[in-house]
This record gives C-alpha cells, sequence and structure tokens, in this order.
C-alpha cells in the first residue's frame, strides 16, 4: 500500500472516484478459446484489466524427477507485462509479487483440478497481465479457471476470485489500483461456488469481527455474477462450433 501521506479523497458523496457504489463490480467480459496453440485460453477485460490465461497439457512432466505416479502436477506462472502498468511491479523479469500470486493459485487449482485422472503428467498454467490496474491476481484466477475448462481438463469446480477492501469505515468490493494503494485493507478471496469454500484468503490490513463476515458476503454475492460470466463464456465457444458446423 501507497503512503497515506497524500492519500487522495476516495469516497465523494457516498460514491466512489470511478462512480461505483460501495458494493459495485468493475465492467468484465470473459471470453474463452481466444489462443489457438494452446490447449485451453481465456482473456479477461475486467476494468482497466486485461488479462490473457493459457493452458498447455496434461503433457509429460519436466524435468522427469518430478513426476508424481499418481497424480498431475500443476505449474503457474503469474507475470505482469513490462508494458502492463507504470508501477514497479510490471517490471521484466521475475519478482517476490509474481513469485508469490504463482505459488497461491497453483495451490487454488490444486484443489479442484482432479489431478489423479492424469498421473505422472504435468499441467502448466500461464497467468499475462497484459494492462494491469488492480486485482490482477483475482482477474488471473478467474482468466486461468476458464481456461483450463476450455482445455478440458476436468474440475471439481469453477473457481472465481475478487477482492474486498477498507476505505475508512467502508468496504468496497473489488478495488482500482487507487482504491488498492490507498485503502486501509485489501482481501483477495478465490471461492468454489458450489459450496462457497474459501480456496484463496489473502489479508493487507485488519477487518473487525463484525466487518470480517460481511466482507466474505460481499464476495460470495459478486461471485455469482463472475460465475454466471464464466459459464457464459464457455458456452459460446460451443454455440459458435455448432453454428459452423451447421452453416456447412
Amino acid at each position: 500500500m501507497a503512503s497515506k501521506a497524500n492519500k487522495p479523497e476516495l469516497i465523494k458523496d457516498g460514491k466512489r472516484l470511478d462512480g461505483r457504489a460501495f458494493d459495485e463490480i468493475r465492467p468484465f467480459k470473459i471470453e474463452a478459446s481466444v489462443l489457438k496453440n494452446a490447449d485451453g485460453s481465456a482473456m479477461v477485460e475486467w476494468g482497466n484489466n486485461r488479462v490473457l490465461a493459457a493452458v498447455y497439457g496434461p503433457v509429460e512432466t519436466q524435468p522427469k524427477h518430478m513426476a508424481d505416479p499418481m497424480k498431475a502436477i500443476i505449474k503457474c506462472r503469474y507475470q505482469m507485462a513490462p508494458f502492463s502498468s507504470l508501477s514497479e511491479h510490471s517490471r521484466s523479469g521475475p519478482n517476490r509479487r509474481a513469485t508469490e500470486i504463482s505459488k497461491v493459485t497453483k495451490e487454488v487449482f490444486e484443489n479442484v483440478v482432479m489431478l489423479n485422472e492424469f498421473p505422472g503428467s504435468m499441467i502448466n498454467i500461464f497467468v499475462e497481465i497484459l494492462q494491469g490496474d488492480g486485482g490482477t491476481r483475482a482477474a488471473g484466477i478467474t482468466a486461468a479457471s476458464v481456461a483450463l475448462a476450455s482445455a478440458g481438463i476436468h474440475m471439481k469446480d469453477l473457481v472465481y476470485a475478487i477482492s474486498v477492501g477498507k476505505i475508512g469505515e467502508e468496504l468496497v468490493l473489488d478495488m482500482d489500483m487507487i482504491e488498492d494503494n490507498y485503502s486501509d485493507s485489501d482481501m483477495p478471496m478465490a471461492v468454489s461456488p458450489k459450496d462457497n469454500s474459501i480456496l484463496l484468503l489473502q489479508m493487507d490490513g485488519g477487518y473487525t469481527r463484525e466487518e470480517l463476515p460481511r466482507a466474505i458476503d460481499m464476495v460470495i454475492e459478486a461471485g455469482k455474477v463472475i460465475s454466471a460470466a464464466q459459464r457464459e463464456a464457455l458456452r459460446s465457444v460451443y454455440k459458435n462450433i455448432a453454428k459452423k458446423y451447421e452453416g456447412e
């Protein structure tokens, strides 16, 4: 989080800087199977974020000594393109933040991908942030879930992710970069909507005992909209394939 010394006024007349209500998501769009050379892929436009996810596999594990004869292993790389943002997060090459997000994203999908169906193999997930404006780890997980599904990889559920933050005394959903930089708290979450299992919860800042369940409820409610968009993106792929064959 940025220094609070020159903190801008983030809430004015009951609205946020971009005019959204406290529980309102930024406009977003999800498209599945956008890359021909990947086994599965997805593009997410979320506010000013532009996130591309690609999945390759299951393939033979490399190096071979890492293979698990009982199940597949997942490798994940989250990376911000050097041109994606003016912040230091977008510097070229690996950094601590990208390594940490790669790790937690991997752990999310280890809980939902049916790894025992692909013993000895490897599934590679790549998340590329082409343009970043806050909430990129959540957008990346949301995109990667659709990419895995479009690759035909069996999962227990289609995971979504979004963050909820705190500005002063107000809980706010889906913060952009300015809000993220100057907020009092930020809590990205990944959820399995089938039973609302929380697969990722990270917290920067604090919440009271009363605020935490309210924040989680905001995420679960927003997840209904995100999940519907994920499923529609996948349905659209098959609708387009059906139309193509009908026209032949």
